[in-house]
């Protein structure tokens, strides 16, 4: 990819793939021509590893983690299970949302391996009393039958899936875990940006066809009590009508 900016004459023109397009600058689709270009150099450089959540590294992208609290307080689950742990940022993030909400919510955080490091600070957390970990592998039977017995009849359930980002893997959490997922909430395949990232320092070029949006348009094509669907923009006074995302592709609402 090859960007023109000139500031003056409010022109960007792009070329990639031998096609050449020139926009206004000052435009949407000046903004999303540059904000394609911004998102791939900064996951490159870890630019989403430079926030926390009361004390907890999230390792997200913050655009997403706003987006993420909009579909939430839409969605009011009582429950949010997700797969990938890490430093524990996102669960902490969401237990302090049921805080806030005042739901007395639960989280489930699952992974393969939780750092005792982690764990110990997680465990240390104010909010520790909503989340309960799991450790153990993401699709694994015994796993997956562990995060049920933990869900009741009339839990209201939405799912995050952040572990192991192959397009194998995240298909196999999706048939997993989509069970789990109630009527008009979400099951999220996180990280599709993967697709885009394929050239960037740090990728590898099988991302083009091997990363979670690729399993999770398999999956709605094959599920169709899933749509694959942005939720809705609650305020939107801009013409920007996009999301800037790690998460393109992501979200699957069950209808």
């Amino acid at each position: 990819m090859r960007i023109r900016v000139d500031t003056a004459a409010d022109r960007l023109v792009v070329e990639e793939g031998g096609q050449r397009r020139e926009v206004k600058l000052y435009s949407p689709d000046g903004f999303a021509a540059l904000s394609r270009l911004w998102v791939k150099v900064g996951w490159a450089e870890k630019y989403q590893y430079a926030f926390s959540w009361m004390g907890r590294p999230l390792i997200q992208l913050p655009e997403d983690v706003v987006r993420a609290q909009e579909a939430i307080y839409s969605v009011k689950p009582t429950v949010i299970v997700e797969t990938g742990v890490a430093h524990g940022g996102s669960l902490i993030f969401y237990a302090s949302l049921f805080k806030a909400m005042g739901m007395g919510g639960r989280v489930v955080g699952i992974d393969i391996e939780i750092r005792p490091h982690n764990r110990k600070a997680i465990e240390a957390h104010e909010l520790a009393p909503m989340v309960k970990l799991v450790e153990g592998n993401s699709t694994a039977p015994e796993t997956v039958a562990k995060v049920r017995s933990l869900l009741r009849p009339e839990d209201r359930v939405l799912v995050l899936l952040d572990s192991n980002h192959t397009r194998s893997h995240v298909a196999a959490e999706l048939e997993m875990y989509a069970p789990l997922v109630s009527k008009g909430s979400y099951i999220v395949a996180t990280d599709g940006i993967m697709e885009d990232l394929h050239d960037v320092p740090r990728g590898q070029p099988g991302w083009a066809t091997d990363n979670p949006k690729v399993a999770a348009a398999d999956f709605a094509a094959s599920h169709p009590e899933f749509v694959l669907e942005e939720p809705r923009v609650p305020f939107n006074e801009g013409s920007i009508d996009f999301r800037v995302t790690h998460w393109p592709g992501a979200w699957l609402r069950r209808t």
